[in-house]
């Protein structure tokens, strides 16, 4: 057996078709392939704490369990031996689902896989661990004071971003080659962003999140990160599909993407963000928009109208319905918070009702207003964060002049996005000496148009995930 068909020379993990394949014809096992990515969690670990939980002994059932089926001539899935990690707030059988909490750690383990860990391991893919996340993802970090920081594969001393950090990580630092995490103002997209890879928030309502812990219903989304385009669309394709058991998951028809990614983008209408979306960036981030709408020909402005408002309203959502799950926590256990995420969800708890019925009419509003802005174009180009990974504990940064807090300016470009639901894939643009992401964002249900955009980009050179340091 040889995993030559599942790294490359440099040490890179391959595409996941590529994979498949090489598990699927016997030129290597699912169970070598397991050993091979355990192997450099083990190794690689200890510096990134991008894993909370290791599920080996799962994993490795499983990866036999693959391997007996392929002997016995049967179908085993186009992500089969795959192995793929969680953000901590998903269920996983037998694993007590943290959220990234003190808190929840004194909870029973779950029953039941989340949705979208069933969906994956049913088209074949290897669960092998959940991953560190901010408390409760009300982060934007990558920081967490009960598990550790979770630290970014370029530059150990700089935060993934959050929530979803580790999931960020683990892909970045080349651990797995698929993740999954939630964003709700930005928490795929910030870690896509700071690590230097590819990230996926749907459409909300498009993929399942039955067995997730919440943080914010009206606005949670899940999704997948990966290396490749071709890899993010394969995981995609996997987890769709309607689900009963969340409210929000729309009955909509699956529409599988990998076949479509190659398609082009002739024809497609493409503009610039405008507005809010040209302030607050270092010249890195102005750089790498304009890079990206340079080599797709971008020469139209789309403007939001009042994407500050959005912002605005969104945090105050944020708050209050973030605040609303947790009070029986917050008055029994207060102590065991975070206390940056405990007065958050304090201050949540204080606001008055008419000032949310206030943001929720604004809310409807604007998503009328940025749906008008789709009839004129296709796919939006916009920076998905206003600088690089900054270091770890860093306070402040210095934007158009101005110094502001870090912590509260990393999501100034996605939440205005996440407020109304829309896909976005964010793309990697290698720079020295840290990568940085944009966001191509389409309009609802068009998913596929996004990614066909970014395979372009990645085919013409123009993006990519930048090999970690010591990978």
């Amino acid at each position: 057996m040889s995993l030559d068909a599942v790294f490359t020379a440099d040490g890179e993990w391959r595409q996941a078709s590529d994979i498949s394949r090489a598990v699927a014809s016997g030129h290597t096992t699912a169970l070598e392939v397991v050993d091979a990515a355990l192997a450099r969690i083990e190794r690689h670990n200890p510096v990134l704490n991008a894993f909370t939980d290791i599920t080996a002994d799962r994993a490795r059932a499983k990866a036999r369990a693959l391997d007996g089926a392929i002997a016995k001539g049967e179908s085993v899935g186009p992500l089969a031996g795959v192995p793929f990690a969680v953000k901590n707030l998903f269920d996983i059988e037998g694993v007590v689902t943290r959220a990234g909490s003190k808190i929840n750690r004194d909870g029973q383990p779950a029953g039941r896989d989340a949705a979208l860990v069933q969906r994956m391991e049913a088209a074949g893919a290897v669960l092998v661990g959940a991953l560190n996340m901010g408390e409760y993802a009300y982060d934007f970090t990558g920081e967490n004071i009960h598990d550790g920081s979770s630290r970014n594969p370029h530059d150990v001393t700089r935060m993934t971003g959050g929530s979803s950090g580790g999931s960020g990580g683990a892909v970045g630092g080349a651990l797995v080659p698929i993740a999954l995490g939630s964003d709700t103002n930005g928490s795929i997209r910030v870690p896509a962003s700071f690590c230097g890879i590819f990230g996926l928030k749907p459409t909300y309502g498009r993929l399942s999140r039955a067995r997730t812990f919440p943080f914010v219903p009206s606005l949670d989304h899940l999704g997948p990160f990966a290396r490749r385009v071709e890899d993010l669309a394969c995981a995609y394709d996997a987890m769709q599909g309607s689900d009963l058991d969340d409210a929000a998951c729309a009955a909509r028809p699956v529409e599988h993407v990998s076949s479509l990614i190659a398609k082009g983008i002739d024809g497609l209408r493409i503009a610039t963000a405008g507005g809010y979306f040209q302030t607050n960036l270092t010249p890195e981030a102005k750089e790498a928009v304009a890079a990206i709408a340079d080599a797709l020909g971008a020469t139209a402005v789309a403007e939001f109208p009042e994407a500050d408002r959005a912002r605005a309203a969104a945090f105050l959502i944020s708050t209050v319905e973030g605040a609303s799950l947790h009070l029986d926590r917050l008055r029994s256990r207060a102590a065991d918070f975070d206390p940056a995420v405990r007065d958050r969800l304090f201050a949540g708890a204080m606001v008055p009702a008419a000032l949310v019925d206030r943001a929720q009419k604004f809310r409807r509003w604007y998503r009328d207003r940025v749906l008008d802005v789709f009839r004129d174009v296709d796919v939006i180009v916009a920076p998905a964060t206003p600088f690089t990974a900054p270091t770890l504990g860093q306070a402040t940064c210095e934007l158009d002049g101005v110094e502001r807090p870090v912590r509260t300016s990393i999501g100034l470009h996605t939440q205005p996005i996440s407020f109304i639901g829309l896909p976005v894939v964010v793309v990697p643009v290698p720079r020295a000496p840290m990568p940085i992401g944009v966001q191509i964002i389409t309009a609802p249900w068009r998913e596929d148009i996004g990614l066909r955009v970014a395979w372009h980009l990645q085919q013409a050179g123009a993006i990519a995930a930048p090999r970690a340091r010591g990978s």
